[in-house]
Parts: structure tokens; C-alpha cells; sequence
């Protein structure tokens, strides 16, 4: 079963930092494009960060949006096949699910918009409170 199962999320202070997780099983995340998107209440479904496949043109590349830059980190362990958004300074408007994504097409160019994911995970809560 293809599929992508999150971990990590929680409850955090303003300025601290957390890390999530996304283990993906049924396929191998090697080559695909990989993205983390967010949704806060009432709001839509945003993109946060995304990680190009490699031979994709744009090679391996990140890219985040902009209200995360400089803050945020997107990776992958290959050999754990498990990606990962570790992110630092964190505001109350990082309040959100985050959800991460995967493009089944392999060696793609990522972008930080929904309809460039086949796969998602089921999303986990990160609130941060003082």
C-alpha cells in the first residue's frame, strides 16, 4: 500500500523549534519531488517547503515559501525513506496541520502547490503557544 505516515508536531513555544516526520512506504522517495504544506484554521491548504527529485532538472533544489525562509529546513534520509521539515524560530502563525506530500512521477521539479502531489500524509498538529 503507497502510502505516507507522519510523526513528530505538538506543542511548542514561540521561538523554540520542532521537527516532523513523514515515513513513506509502499514506494521509494529517492527520485520524487517532496513538499510539506500547512492549513490553519480557516484558512487554506499553503505550501511551507519542497524538495526537488534529483535529475530533475532543478537538481535536488529546495524551496520555501516565504513567511518560512530562514527558518525552516526540508530533507530527506533515502535509506530511511522518510522526509523531514525541521523548523526553528517558530511564531503563533506557524499554527497549523502540516501535511506532507510526495509526486509519484519520478525525477520532477518540486513546487509548493497542491495539485503537484499524488500522495499525502494524514497531517499533524503544530501549535505554537506560550
Amino acid at each position: 500500500q503507497v502510502q505516507l505516515v507522519e510523526s513528530g508536531g505538538g506543542l511548542v513555544q514561540p521561538g523554540g523549534s520542532l521537527s516532523v516526520s513523514c515515513a513513506a512506504s509502499g514506494f521509494d522517495l529517492d527520485y520524487n519531488a517532496i513538499a510539506w504544506f500547512r492549513q490553519a484554521p480557516g484558512k487554506e491548504r499553503e505550501g511551507v517547503s519542497c524538495l526537488s527529485g534529483p535529475l530533475s532538472g532543478d537538481d535536488g533544489t529546495a524551496h520555501y515559501a516565504d513567511s518560512v525562509k530562514g527558518r525552516f529546513t526540508v530533507s530527506r534520509d533515502n535509506a530511511k525513506n522518510t522526509m523531514y521539515l525541521q523548523m526553528n524560530s517558530l511564531k503563533p502563525e506557524d499554527t497549523a496541520v502540516y501535511f506532507c506530500a510526495a509526486d509519484l512521477l519520478l525525477f520532477r521539479p518540486c513546487t509548493l502547490r497542491n495539485e503537484s502531489y499524488d500522495i499525502w500524509g494524514q497531517g499533524t498538529q503544530v501549535t505554537v503557544s506560550s
